[in-house]
């Protein structure tokens, strides 16, 4: 019996994390780190490796295809334009859950209080000015947790001083500071492109360069450019097949990835994992029901209707069935970029988006659509402000909504870059950056579910897009229960 390759992938993330809670109980989490994990950096290596050159030449092989300039620009437009609407609705629906809610409430008056003190000491020593009126500094209530805080806050500023991880991150956000205005325009132009296609978070110059070169492609004649196209076609499938190849060991390394991500977090001692995940639970829980709205309620909602009016309905079911593998594999790597080459499968052969609109609009939407990372930074921010009894007024509450959505198209696509971009959202409306640290311990989990979300959004609006171009054929039932996995199915064939 054939087992799919996405149920393969289930079975590797389960007994992956099981492997990792059973090694933290029986005390071989370093054997686990150092023969096991290593094969789960080598998966995400691997795919991050094809990203880049796949990107580039998905790019150009997309606007080549094209054959018209100016319908280069009409679905260029229609693709940014449909991301900025689904990006929005989901910062706006994390704004709803987090006001709902309330989760930052949770934690008892007495810690939020200190936490209050903490803050406007912050304030006090970097000159910021505070988002509200409370100042419990000069309040005689609290003049005893004055002086108690004051001694708490000076040894977490030195521990937050050693911690090398946060001053990366606040490395990071310096210089996203001290960047002018227009510096994100600069940083789309490569100065050298061979340099850009060395690192995966330089995928907005990667698109910058693939879009000139298949424009200038489209403008020279033909007989110059077939060759070239047919060159670059051929490259693009080759890469396609490393995914297939790779693919086909994707469930032992999803295996050996998540039970090296679990022993990291828990160690050898389990109570260890279990503390740290306890505290934050409704608050990720939080974050996991916006998430999970937008799995499982908007994209499949958003698909069906588009479908239906090509003709073509796509059932709830039938879009999860075609998608998933991309899905669980976005779970596992935490990465929309490493996931690209697989997405871009799904998309094209199981959904059946042509190979023009998911070469053109999946590897943009890996790079600028972030409709999970900016759900969970709207959702993470008012949670901070209210654990540390800050009331935010709506207009900051908006001003929250612009910076998420910017933040989450400078985004890079790779591991916990949110987490960044979230500092400067938090810098930005006059919160300590620092407060990342309260929530550094479930950001790799919730990492995981929300890079799911960018996955489907892409695929989603990828759809869209084709749909409204007439470029889209769904793939039937029966066409794809025959062809179940065909990745698995060529490779048991030769095998």
């Amino acid at each position: 019996m054939k087992i799919a390759l996405h149920w393969k992938i289930i079975i590797g993330l389960i007994l992956g994390l099981s492997w990792a809670i059973a090694a933290s109980y029986l005390g071989f989490s370093e054997f686990t780190l150092d023969w096991i994990d290593p094969f789960g950096k080598i998966f995400i290596n691997l795919l991050k490796m094809i990203a880049v050159p796949l990107v580039l030449f998905s790019i150009i092989k997309g606007v080549a295809d094209l054959k018209d300039i100016t319908k280069l620009g009409k679905v260029g437009l229609k693709t940014l334009g449909v991301y900025l609407i689904t990006t929005l609705f989901a910062i706006s629906l994390g704004l709803i859950i987090v006001n709902v809610f309330k989760p930052g409430l949770s934690l008892s008056e007495e810690q939020r209080i200190e936490n209050r003190i903490k803050y406007e000491l912050w304030a006090e020593e970097t000159g910021t000015q505070m988002v509200d009126d409370k100042h419990f500094l000069q309040n005689p209530d609290y003049v005893k947790e004055v002086s108690l805080v004051k001694e708490k806050y000076n040894l977490e500023k030195a521990e937050n001083s050693s911690n090398e991880s946060l001053q990366k991150k606040k490395a990071a956000l310096a210089d996203q500071e001290n960047a002018r205005p227009l510096q994100f325009l600069v940083d789309i132009v490569p100065t050298n492109v061979f340099s850009a296609l060395t690192d995966v978070k330089n995928m907005l110059q990667i698109i910058f360069f693939g879009v000139l070169f298949g424009v200038a492609l489209l403008m020279i004649p033909t007989v110059s450019s077939d060759p070239v196209s047919k060159v670059i076609s051929g490259i693009n499938d080759t890469f396609l097949k490393m995914v297939d190849i790779i693919m086909n060991a994707a469930p032992y390394f999803v295996f050996a990835l998540m039970a090296g991500n679990f022993s990291e977090l828990a160690k050898d001692d389990p109570e260890r994992l279990w503390q740290t995940l306890l505290p934050l639970l409704q608050y990720s829980l939080y974050v996991i029901l916006g998430l999970a709205i937008m799995i499982f309620l908007i994209y499949p909602t958003i698909m069906l209707i588009v479908t239906k009016k090509n003709g073509q309905p796509l059932t709830y079911a039938g879009f999860f069935k075609r998608i998933s593998p991309a899905q669980f594999l976005a779970f596992s790597t935490s990465s929309s970029a490493a996931t690209l080459p697989v997405t871009l499968e799904c998309v094209r052969d199981r959904i059946g988006v042509s190979k023009e609109v998911t070469s053109f609009v999946l590897p943009i939407g890996a790079t600028v659509n972030m409709d999970g990372t900016s759900l969970y930074q709207a959702i993470a921010a008012i949670f901070l402000a209210q654990i540390h009894m800050i009331e935010l007024s709506f207009a900051v509450q908006m001003e929250i909504m612009l910076l998420a959505l910017m933040a989450s198209i400078g985004s890079a696509a790779v591991p916990s870059a949110g987490l960044v971009m979230l500092m400067i959202v938090l810098s930005s409306v006059g919160l300590n950056p620092e407060w990342v640290v309260f929530i550094f311990a479930v950001d790799r989990i919730l990492d995981m579910c929300r890079t799911v979300v960018n996955v489907t959004g892409d695929a989603t609006v990828a759809t869209i897009i084709a749909s409204s171009e007439g470029e889209l054929n769904i793939v039937s039932d029966d066409i794809l229960d025959n062809e179940l996995d065909h990745v698995i199915d060529e490779h048991e064939s030769n095998a």
